[in-house]
């Protein structure tokens, strides 16, 4: 499955194109590396996502096209969460 779409059917990200967006960015690692919005994210990969002053690090547990609301969270578990200093943050 795409970054940017699962992204969007997790939840974590409201909308595909602001996905899209924060993926061009930068703002997204899988397994540690930069990614694009195309990159195929796999069960097991670990996802980095910059949220303003926050780094979100999530496993990915399953893949799905389609899932309810109620639903959305259990495609992933939340590995951290941490504020990040405001010199380290990445300028866009």
């Amino acid at each position: 499955m795409r970054l940017d779409k699962f992204l969007k059917v997790s939840r974590l990200i409201k909308r595909r194109t602001v996905a899209k967006d924060i993926s061009q960015q930068g703002r997204v690692l899988i397994n540690g590396r930069e990614s694009k919005p195309s990159t195929v994210v796999k069960v097991g990969d670990e996802l980095t996502v910059q949220f303003g002053q926050k780094l979100v690090t999530v496993r990915v547990e399953r893949l799905a096209d389609n899932v309810r609301k109620e639903e959305a969270a259990t495609m992933y578990t939340l590995v951290k969460e941490e504020p990040i200093a405001k010199d380290n943050v990445l300028d866009f």
